[in-house]
């Protein structure tokens, strides 16, 4: 009788089984870390970070500009107006390379300036109404917009309710 060694031969890798289960198991975990990280939130914070620093660099460029002229610069159809209309996004200067612009298409900032340019207002819409810096903290307009001519009912001004402000120093947006 001849015996035959049987040799066991094992295969190595992951069965599709395996490859299946760990492709289910990451993709749960992904879905959770995406849900906990909710990226749209995300971005909305950063437009507003952005929006609260561009009103900020544009408060010092306008008391730079009274500090040379005695008053504040004019506002004509809610942009800054000396000699001309000057268009968010475009320079100024020499009070400011470029005159901030908002971060989202649709949205827009607003100036506006008492008739003897001894006040002023510059306002944004900020996308998380709730944000605890807005003029209310709830994402109702601000108190100030109808100082300077502009409609409490902003919307077709900043792209949306005018709920964030920097005025000059003697207001409070």
């Amino acid at each position: 009788m001849l015996k035959t060694k049987m040799s066991t031969h094992y295969q190595k890798g992951f069965t599709l089984i395996e490859l299946i289960l760990v492709t289910a198991v990451v993709g749960i975990f992904a879905a959770g870390i995406i849900a906990v990280i909710n990226p749209s939130q995300q971005v909305h914070k950063a437009n507003d970070a952005k929006r609260k620093s561009d009103l900020g660099t544009l408060q010092r460029a306008l008391e730079a500009y009274y500090a040379d002229n005695g008053r504040y610069p004019q506002a004509i159809n809610n942009k800054i107006y000396t000699t001309m209309t000057v268009n968010w996004g475009t320079s100024w200067l020499p009070y400011i390379d470029l005159l901030p612009k908002d971060p989202s298409s649709g949205r827009t900032y607003v100036y506006g300036t008492s008739a003897d340019g001894q006040r002023y207002g510059v306002y944004a819409s900020l996308e998380k109404g709730n944000d605890p810096q807005s003029c209310h903290g709830n994402g109702s307009a601000c108190d100030s917009l109808t100082t300077f001519g502009i409609s409490a009912n902003a919307a077709a001004s900043c792209g949306g309710i005018c709920n964030f402000g920097v005025t000059s120093a003697d207001l409070s947006p």
